[in-house]
C-alpha cells in the first residue's frame, strides 16, 4: 500500500517532488563534505605535524643571541627532551627573483633557512625529509600554487642563482595565513648569501610531555631570555596549520545548516498544502475509527522515501566531490591517516540529516490530534484564525488598488504561509551573498597582514 501511495504521489506531483529532492540531496551532500573534511584536516594535521616533528614552542628573536645563556637554561630544565637553534634569513622581496618575476610586492615576509639537525623538518611533497644539494632550492607550496615557479626553473636570491629541486611542506609557515614564508637551502649557500640578509633566530624546544607546555613557557619567560618577537606553541602551530580550510570547512557547515532549513521549510509548506487537499480524507479516516498513529504513517512513508533518495544522492555526490576539496588538503599537509574514519563520519552525517526530516515530518503531523472529524467533513478544510485579515475590510479602502489591497489582506489572514515563503527567500539570499563576501575577505592581503604570524 505504502509503495502504491508514494508512486502515485511522485506522479502526481512531480516538480514538488523533484524540488524536495533536490534540497535534500544538496543537505545531505554538504553535511557529508564537512563531516569529511573535518576528519581528513586533523588526520593530515596531525600526520604533518608528526613527520615534521613541529616544536613545541619556539621563540623568535631578532638581535644579539647569547647561545651560552640559552645551554645554561636548557641544562636547569629536565622536560626538555630537545632543543635547538635556527636561523631565518628575511630576505627583501625584491632580491627573490622567479622566471616570472620577483616577489617585490608580495606581503610575507620571505627568508631562506636550512634543514633542522634535530627537529622542525621541512618535507617534500612526498612527505620525506628534505636533504638539499649545493645550488638547490625548495620553494614554499603557495608560490607554487600561484604559478611563480615549476621544478627546474631558476631563482634568484639575493644575487646568487639557483635551481628549483622541488617545494616545501613547512609545519610552522605552511598556510596561506602565515606571514612568513621559508624557502630551504644548503647550509654551504645559505653562509654565501647570509650578508645580505637581516637574521632572525628561531629558538626551538620540544618537550618530554606536551602537557608541561603552559609551566615551561612561563619558565621561559622569567628566564630572561632572548624574548624580541613573538612566541609560537605547538597548539598555535595546529590552529594555524587548520584555520584556512577550517574556515572553508566552516562555511559548508553553514551554508549546509542554512540549506537543511530550506528543505525543512518546502517541506513544511508542502505538507501542510497536502493536509488541506486530503482534510476531508482525514476526517473520514478519523471518522472510521483509524488512528491518528496509522495516518501519520502514510504521510511519513512518503516523505522518508523522499529523503532516502535525496540522502543517498547527496552521499553519492559527496564522495563524487571530495578529492577536489581534499585536493588543497593533501597539497599543503599531505594525506590523513583517518581517510577510513572520514568514510564513516560522512555516511554517519547523512543518517543524522535523514533522521532529522523524519523527525521534522513527524512533528509538524502533530496537528493530526487538533483534526475534528465532523468539522473536516463538513466543511473539507480547516478552519483556523484569521484574525489578522479581519482588520482590513475592502470598505476601508481608500488610497491603495483594490488588487493591493486583496493581496496585503490575504498576506495578513495567512500569515505563517507568507513567513515561510519570505524565511526561503531571505535563506537563499544568505547562502548567495555570505561565501562570496567571506572569500573576499579571507583572500584579502590585508586580512593576511592582520591574522599571520
Amino acid at each position: 500500500m505504502y509503495y502504491r501511495t508514494i508512486r502515485n504521489d511522485i506522479l502526481r506531483n512531480r516538480a514538488i517532488t523533484l524540488t524536495i529532492m533536490t534540497f535534500v540531496a544538496a543537505a545531505a551532500m554538504l553535511v557529508s563534505l564537512a563531516a569529511i573534511l573535518v576528519v581528513n584536516l586533523s588526520g593530515a594535521i596531525d600526520t604533518l605535524m608528526t613527520q615534521a616533528k613541529t616544536p613545541h614552542l619556539m621563540q623568535m628573536h631578532s638581535g644579539e643571541m647569547d647561545a651560552a645563556r640559552l645551554a645554561n637554561f636548557v641544562a636547569q630544565h629536565d622536560e626538555i627532551d630537545e632543543y635547538q637553534l635556527l636561523e631565518f634569513l628575511n630576505i627583501d622581496g625584491a632580491q627573490i627573483i622567479f622566471e616570472t618575476g620577483s616577489l617585490a610586492d608580495s606581503v610575507q615576509d620571505n627568508g631562506v633557512s636550512v634543514q633542522g639537525e634535530k627537529f622542525d623538518f621541512l618535507l617534500d611533497l612526498d612527505g620525506h625529509v628534505i636533504q638539499v644539494a649545493d645550488g638547490e632550492i625548495y620553494v614554499p607550496i603557495p608560490y607554487m600554487q600561484q604559478g611563480l615557479a615549476e621544478v627546474g626553473d631558476r631563482v634568484q636570491v639575493a644575487g646568487k642563482e639557483f635551481t628549483v629541486a622541488g617545494f616545501a611542506r613547512d609545519s610552522q609557515m605552511n598556510s596561506l595565513l602565515s606571514s612568513s614564508k621559508r624557502f630551504l637551502v644548503s647550509e654551504h649557500d645559505y653562509a654565501e648569501i647570509r650578508a645580505f640578509g637581516s637574521v632572525e633566530y628561531l629558538i626551538e624546544f620540544r618537550l618530554t610531555d606536551l602537557a608541561e607546555l603552559g609551566a615551561f613557557e612561563l619558565a621561559y619567560t622569567s628566564a630572561d631570555l632572548e624574548t624580541n618577537g613573538p612566541t609560537l606553541t605547538y597548539p598555535l602551530f595546529k590552529m594555524v596549520n587548520g584555520l584556512a580550510d577550517g574556515l572553508m570547512i566552516g562555511v559548508i557547515l553553514l551554508i549546509s545548516g542554512l540549506v537543511t532549513t530550506v528543505a525543512f521549510l518546502c517541506i513544511r509548506f508542502t505538507l501542510l498544502a497536502k493536509i488541506e487537499e486530503d482534510y476531508r480524507e482525514i476526517g473520514v479516516m478519523k471518522a472510521i475509527g483509524l488512528r491518528v498513529a496509522d495516518i501519520k504513517k502514510i504521510y511519513i512513508a512518503q516523505y522518508a522515501a523522499l529523503a532516502a533518495l535525496g540522502s543517498i544522492l547527496g552521499l553519492a555526490l559527496s564522495f563524487l566531490f571530495r578529492g577536489v576539496l581534499l585536493a588543497n588538503i593533501r597539497l599543503y599537509m599531505g594525506e590523513s591517516a583517518n581517510g577510513s574514519l572520514a568514510l564513516l563520519f560522512g555516511i554517519s552525517a547523512v543518517l543524522l540529516v535523514f533522521l532529522a526530516i523524519v523527525a521534522y515530518v513527524n512533528g509538524v503531523l502533530r496537528r493530526f490530534r487538533k483534526v475534528s472529524p465532523a468539522e473536516a467533513i463538513r466543511f473539507g478544510i480547516a478552519r483556523e484564525k484569521t484574525g489578522g485579515g479581519k482588520l482590513f475590510r475592502l470598505s476601508m479602502k481608500r488610497l491603495l488598488d483594490t488588487n493591493v489591497f486583496l493581496g496585503l489582506k490575504d498576506v495578513l489572514a495567512r500569515k505563517k504561509l507568507y513567513a515561510t515563503m519570505l524565511a526561503v527567500l531571505v535563506i537563499s539570499a544568505f547562502i548567495i551573498i555570505v561565501p562570496q563576501n567571506l572569500h573576499n575577505t579571507v583572500s584579502s592581503n590585508d586580512f593576511i597582514t592582520y591574522m599571520g604570524i
